[in-house]
């Protein structure tokens, strides 16, 4: 993704309600009423942090190239979730790392964060 296309993307307007835009969910092998599951805990929990507006969520197999979804989101200043289908998360964007969302009970949601030693 070059500079000039993150920053058409940061300047689509935003959303006034919540929504969740999902990416790989065909693909993940995941049960729908597991999906499901998931995206109302994570509804829940951002519409109890007060947020509204987009959020991403990256169904992830590992070793996939997740980089122009995390820079859109990250230009656009808003939140990127990752669920590991397999074994370990892909690769975060560079200057930026996944952390474990301990919340939630499966250990398998991750939130895309700053790097602010990088």
């Amino acid at each position: 993704m070059n500079l000039g296309s993150a920053l058409i993307a940061s300047l689509k307007p935003r959303t006034k309600g919540l929504t969740i835009e999902s990416y790989g969910q065909k693909s993940c092998g995941i049960s729908p009423e597991q999906i499901q599951g998931i995206m109302q805990w994570l509804s829940a929990s951002l519409l109890a942090a007060g947020y509204m507006g987009q959020a991403h969520i990256i169904w992830d197999k590992g070793e996939e190239d997740w980089e122009k979804v995390q820079l859109t989101a990250m230009m656009r200043v808003e939140p990127m979730f990752l669920y590991r289908c397999g074994e370990r998360p892909s690769k975060a964007a560079d200057g930026c790392y996944w952390r474990l969302m301990g919340e939630h009970p499966s250990l398998r949601i991750y939130q895309l964060e700053v790097d602010e030693n990088s």
